[in-house]
């Protein structure tokens, strides 16, 4: 590809929270972005069009059509989708398109995508992202892997992000990730079993003085409400990302208990307000108690009502 990548045609598969931060970001330095989402298909897509309008993203009515326009395609979508993403595009890419697997999927899933879109001539680079996008934005810190990885750093650099190479052979970035995931999302987990567990028994605040007497550096009120946040908020995303990372952990041999325990907790919180336990979600009062215990009482008030 000879052109400067701040001229490259970038499209967006998956237009959720990391696409439309991605997009907004690219758009703030003139890079052309198209996008599509299979939720553009019904009115789940209207907030996204209003958005894609507001910053000048033109939105396509597949990811074929996005594939056979782009020069450089991000896929951020969730984690059960990746192979798919790779093979909607696969047949449209142009040849030499680089595609960059944004998606938190196991080491096989993005072997299996890579694949995909070698086989048609696009160029496959992994890329685990780090840490929660939304502090960060498009400069949130993201390991590359791949045969490409090193020549895309650079150009990927030069449109904003913050991509580092760590190995030629794929699967090195995404394992890195997912060994994160066991603990972060793991905590997440815990956090919200332990501390609503603590409030129904009347221990919280004896539970909260041991925490922070054993781990001083943390903020376990603040910790709490920023948890709780995410996961009523990610969890259905992140329950899929828990499930491939339970997937990393098998393919080693190891039985996953952890990870497969992790992914039960988050789906079940993303399940409790599918149904509107914690507000009406896309409001802006929908996840955003600064307070766990508000949360963790109405998880309470749902299970007590149930006895």
């Amino acid at each position: 590809m000879t052109t400067a990548s701040n001229q490259w045609h970038v499209g967006l598969i998956g237009y959720g929270e990391v696409g439309k931060i991605l997009a907004e970001d690219l758009r703030k330095d003139g890079v052309r972005v198209s996008a599509y989402d299979v939720k553009l298909a019904d009115s789940r897509g209207d907030a996204m069009r209003s958005h894609a309008e507001s910053i000048g993203v033109t939105l396509t009515a597949s990811h074929a059509e996005l594939a056979a326009q782009a020069d450089f395609i991000v896929s951020a979508v969730t984690a059960s989708q990746d192979v798919a993403v790779a093979e909607a595009c696969a047949p449209a890419v142009k040849a030499g398109t680089w595609f960059l697997d944004f998606n938190s999927a196991s080491p096989g899933a993005k072997q299996r995508a890579a694949a995909l879109i070698d086989g048609a001539g696009g160029r496959y680079v992994e890329g685990a992202v780090m840490t929660s996008v939304p502090p960060y934005r498009i400069k949130v810190p993201l390991l590359l892997g791949g045969a490409g990885a090193r020549e895309l750093a650079p150009l990927l650099n030069d449109l904003g992000f913050a991509a580092k190479p760590v190995s030629d052979k794929l699967g090195v970035a995404s394992a890195t990730k997912m060994c994160r995931s066991i603990m972060i999302k793991g905590l997440e987990a815990m956090v919200i079993e332990s501390f609503t567990t603590a409030r129904a028994y009347g221990v919280e605040d004896a539970v909260l003085a041991s925490l922070k007497e054993t781990f001083p550096g943390i903020d376990w009120e603040k910790q709490g409400a920023y948890f709780f946040q995410r996961v009523i908020e990610h969890g259905r995303r992140r329950a899929e990302e828990v499930r491939e990372v339970a997937e990393t952990v098998r393919d080693i041999g190891l039985t996953p208990w952890s990870a497969q325990g992790t992914a039960e907790r988050q789906a079940w919180v993303a399940d409790l307000a599918d149904d509107g336990l914690f507000g009406t979600r896309g409001t802006k009062e929908f996840a955003r108690s600064l307070d766990w215990r508000t949360e963790a009482d109405r998880i309470i008030n749902k299970i007590k009502s149930k006895e």
